[in-house]
């Protein structure tokens, strides 16, 4: 029987890039958008227990939909979400997990870039718990490309790639002995033609996704 698979992303732009990575796989994909928790993160109010209530409240509604897995495309959620704290008797899978797995393997240092400032702090975190519980050592520095993620909120897609790439490029450029990764799913476009300039590999978190969900979900 075919799985279905509730997608949970922040923003409708993800939905495009799952589709494709996914394309290859005998799977139903059942997306949910929720842009609400990004839009009101920096108002002063808004605390981390308000958005993990969020995210645990939408996550029970998903799970309860009828479908196999839940893949969490946005960094944001997957920082604030802890499974060990709040199982599910579905697989909760994290879009952070394959790439996380891709930097352990990596035999030099590497960059993380990130356009979203909300996500820099909980997934550097969870990469290097990641890490830590396969007993690896791991060299890992956050960068941060500011003024980005503002446009693809704003609905600004070819503006937001443009930014995006041009500031992987001299993140590549200047760092010839380490690996670039684009943290972000929105990036994935960007990381692609920085790549295509620089003639140098940039991590995405879509390389390996469609290998690491058929392995969790044995399809």
């Amino acid at each position: 029987m075919m799985k279905r698979i509730g997608c949970f992303h922040a923003h409708y732009s993800n939905i495009e890039h799952i589709d494709n990575a996914l394309r290859s796989l005998d799977v139903e994909l059942i997306h949910y958008v929720d842009p609400g928790l990004d839009r009101i993160k920096l108002d002063a109010d808004f605390t981390t227990e308000m958005a993990q209530k969020k995210v645990l409240d939408t996550l029970n509604w998903i799970a309860k939909s009828h479908v196999d897995a839940i893949l969490i495309t946005c960094t944001f959620f997957t920082a604030i979400y802890d499974e060990n704290v709040h199982p599910f008797p579905i697989p909760i899978i994290k879009i952070d997990d394959p790439l996380f797995e891709e930097i352990c393997q990596l035999d030099q240092p590497a960059i993380v870039a990130f356009t979203n400032p909300s996500t820099v702090q909980g997934t550097m975190n969870q990469l290097f718990l990641y890490a830590a519980k396969k007993g690896i050592a791991l060299e890992a520095a956050p960068a941060l490309l500011a003024n980005t993620f503002e446009l693809i909120m704003h609905g600004k897609k070819s503006e937001y790639i443009q930014a995006v790439t041009d500031g992987l490029i001299p993140l590549i450029e200047e760092n010839p002995t380490k690996r670039v990764v684009a943290a972000q799913l929105s990036m994935v476009p960007a990381a692609q033609a920085a790549e295509k300039q620089t003639k140098h590999v940039v991590g995405n978190q879509l390389v390996s996704l469609a290998t690491y969900l058929k392995e969790v979900l044995a399809i």
